[in-house]
């Protein structure tokens, strides 16, 4: 049965819908005792998953028992925070109508990151996944609920082909839809009435970890919300800052006060990361410091150090993301491994609430509801990148001219390649472009 569950999601070219994009096929093909649905949407202002637990009740939890069964687990729970009260409701009463007694709710603090794995992992089970690792190693596989929803369809030979996204921030009409992969992200500035702030900056996922596109861009198969800000609201412009301005801010103004470290989550969870240490060493310019330099690998960049932690407007986050760049161009790999017996003492103190962030964030007046709007979003065209998941870029197998259906396999995991996922036309048309994406021209 393994086997064929995993040949599906394959097929369907499954991938993790709220994080980095990891092929769920490979996830899934391991042994565990305990499958976690992340429902903790810890990201400001995104509402999808919220909706998605709501409306998709049953396909979820569907997904997730044929997780349950590729894995071997015997345990299933669905984590979501306390605050989702209509999603808990809908979940307990489709778990009670399907008499299913292997599936629970866990319920989670209404705290950021609480949808980190590593942070996940241990509000659900207690337990600490080690420095550099990943929850399998305690016997859990951790899924994105919207992910299990995935699942589910392909197991009746649905391919991914479309994505539940919130647009919110700074738009007329803040709201979640299911709109085709590919879809320009202008287009969906429009379903939410436009920009209501110019000129205006545009974030692919959350205000904390998401990412600064062009208009132009294109909903990827990890693309969690879009948010609109304006361009000179403090998120915008602390993304702007360079790398460059980082280090020499580093150098002049850290006053070593801990803050950062302290607001760590993973090293409250008990990790060997302490990001002051690697902000002294940068200022005394010691880039000999290696032992120091390398715990920016068990870094999250969850950016709780520079939101939350700093009082000085300094970025760890942005060393530690530089820092890994540097030790992936030289071949460095990461040397922490330890596992953590314990939690830090004073964890329960150091987690940052939601709401706190989100003011601290200057958000609150965006921090509105966001409906799910059901409709038929039917674009120009569509861009369909080939790199949107961990791994080897899919393999066009389709030409410039050719025609296309919905659901058309177009892209495949290239020949030897470990990890990969295949990618599937998201509306019907013609293919005008072929090279680092597809583009699809609607008939």
């Amino acid at each position: 049965m393994r086997d064929e569950i995993v040949a599906a999601v394959k097929a369907a070219g499954v991938v993790g819908a709220g994080g980095a994009g990891f092929p769920t096929h490979v996830k899934i093909n391991a042994t565990v005792h305990l499958v976690i649905a992340n429902g903790a949407e810890c990201e400001p202002l995104l509402r999808a998953n919220d909706h998605l637990m709501i409306t998709e009740s049953k396909k979820l939890i569907v997904g997730l028992k044929a997780v349950m069964l590729a894995t071997g687990a015997h345990e299933g729970m669905i984590a979501l925070k306390k605050k989702h009260v209509e999603a808990i409701r809908c979940l307990q009463q489709t778990l009670d109508e399907m008499k299913d007694r292997e599936v629970t709710l866990s319920f989670l603090p209404d705290i950021y990151p609480a949808g980190d794995e590593q942070v996940l992992v241990h509000e659900v089970t207690g337990k600490i996944v080690p420095e550099g690792g990943i929850p399998l190693q305690v016997g859990v596989v951790v899924a994105n609920v919207e992910t299990l929803f995935n699942v589910a369809n392909a197991l009746e030979g649905q391919p991914v082909t479309e994505k539940f996204v919130t647009v919110a921030g700074a738009v007329r009409t803040p709201l979640t839809v299911k709109v085709p992969l590919g879809m320009k992200v202008e287009e969906l500035i429009a379903l939410a009435g436009g920009a209501t702030s110019y000129p205006f900056a545009v974030i692919d996922g959350g205000p904390m970890m998401g990412k600064l596109i062009d208009n132009d861009a294109a909903v990827t198969k990890t693309t969690g919300g879009i948010l609109v800000l304006p361009a000179d609201h403090t998120i915008v412009v602390n993304k702007n800052v360079s790398w460059e301005a980082t280090l020499h801010r580093a150098k002049a103004v850290c006053c070593n006060c801990l803050g950062c470290t302290e607001a760590c989550p993973r090293h409250l969870l008990g990790h060997h990361i302490a990001p002051h240490r690697i902000m002294q060493a940068i200022g005394r310019g010691q880039l000999s410091e290696v032992d120091v330099f390398s715990e920016a690998f068990l870094c999250s960049e969850c950016g709780v150090c520079d939101t939350y932690g700093c009082t000085m407007g300094l970025s760890p986050r942005k060393v530690n993301g530089y820092l890994k760049k540097q030790f992936a161009k030289a071949g460095i790999k990461n040397s922490h491994h330890h596992k953590p017996e314990h939690v830090q003492a004073n964890r329960s103190y150091r987690l940052v609430p939601t709401q706190r962030l989100i003011a601290r964030l200057g958000i609150l007046k965006y921090d509105v509801p966001a409906p799910l709007i059901i409709q038929n979003a039917v674009p120009r065209e569509v861009c369909l990148t080939l790199s949107g998941h961990i791994g080897a870029p899919a393999k066009p197998i389709v030409a410039v001219g050719e025609q296309v259906a919905k659901g058309d396999l177009i892209a495949t995991i290239p020949d030897g390649a470990a990890v990969g996922a295949n990618v599937h036309a998201s509306i019907t048309g013609t293919i005008f472009k072929s090279d680092s994406c597809i583009c699809i021209r609607a008939v």
